[in-house]
């Protein structure tokens, strides 16, 4: 006699039971996969976005200053967003670098300068990114050197032999810092000082350089020194470098150096 199968009553549900498993197991392993690699993609793309943003905001900041400077502007104020960091004045007390512009006699046409700076510090990113003395220069903390983004407006006349220096110093009466939204208020204080000085030949001209010893942005002001104003390589002594300006010395020499001060009100 043959034997008679038998079927449990509940077979269907064990298969929807282990196709719905497979579902979810499957939306689970999808969400996972995205917060593992899609996620730090998204943050690392807004943080480059914030630093692209900053760098074009420095330099709407450069061009404030500038109409300020050189152009008897009294007052600026521009609203922009600092996002993944904070901007911070700081004082030329705690300035970054130091310039003295020198003849070869021993004769100091501007001792030991120092001009502060607005400098926007990105924790997320790693990144400073500094508007001092007229330029906007960029340092990455895990990487040694800098880049100048904007260059200051200095230059060399060689039809008449005439070198012009623009010295910027930005001050604030306390220290300064914002995240989020800001709005950037400056104003140019007092007036500015204008010295112009005639050498005859053969008078040498020098600048000494001294980066600061946390925020170095030798690299930078170094290829402009050397790449945009044409000035030999530097002869380093410590950590001051020494250039000879790009005047030529067969001939007379005129010297022009001007000074500006620059106060943030607010930020």
């Amino acid at each position: 006699m043959a034997a008679v199968g038998t079927m449990r009553v509940n077979d269907n549900g064990v298969s929807e039971a282990i196709g719905f498993m497979l579902i979810f197991g499957m939306i689970i392993v999808g969400i996972g996969l995205v917060t593992l690699y899609g996620y730090p993609l998204l943050l690392q793309q807004q943080v480059g976005a914030d630093e692209k943003i900053m760098e074009k905001n420095m330099i709407v900041l450069q061009n404030d200053v500038k109409s300020l400077a050189y152009k008897t502007i009294p007052f600026k104020e521009t609203s922009l967003k600092i996002g993944g960091g904070a901007l911070t004045v700081y004082n030329s007390s705690i300035s970054p670098s130091t310039l003295t512009i020198r003849n070869g006699t021993g004769f100091d046409y501007v001792n030991s300068f120092t001009s502060g700076e607005l400098r926007y510090e990105s924790v997320s990113s790693q990144t400073d990114i500094s508007l001092q003395d007229g330029a906007v220069v960029l340092r990455r903390h895990a990487e040694p050197g800098s880049t100048m983004l904007a260059e200051p407006r200095w230059f060399y006349d060689d039809q008449t032999n005439t070198m012009v220096i623009n010295l910027i110093n930005m001050t604030s009466t306390n220290l300064i810092a914002k995240e989020g939204i800001g709005t950037v208020q400056m104003r140019l204080v007092g007036e500015p000082e204008y010295s112009s000085y005639q050498e005859p030949a053969s008078t040498f001209l020098y600048l000494d350089y001294t980066p600061g010893t946390v925020q170095d942005y030798s690299v930078a002001w170094n290829n402009y020194f050397t790449k945009t104003l044409n000035m030999n390589p530097p002869t380093i002594a410590g950590s001051t470098r020494t250039y000879q300006l790009p005047t030529d010395t067969s001939r007379p020499v005129t010297l022009v150096i001007k000074k500006f001060n620059v106060e943030i009100k607010s930020i």
